[in-house]
């Protein structure tokens, strides 16, 4: 009979770490938007 509860947690741990993975290129991603918009106002005025 399998283990499901090894199962479940190696699961869950990995499902963990792939959010936590995305969010971390979701706060990069919104840095160099921002990093590009502010060199955008530089260039203009």
């Amino acid at each position: 009979m399998p283990d499901y509860q090894k199962l479940y947690t190696t699961l869950f741990n990995k499902i963990t770490d792939i959010i936590e993975e995305l969010q971390e290129v979701q706060r990069l991603t919104e840095e160099l938007y921002l990093q590009s918009e502010e060199d955008e106002e530089s260039t203009i005025d």
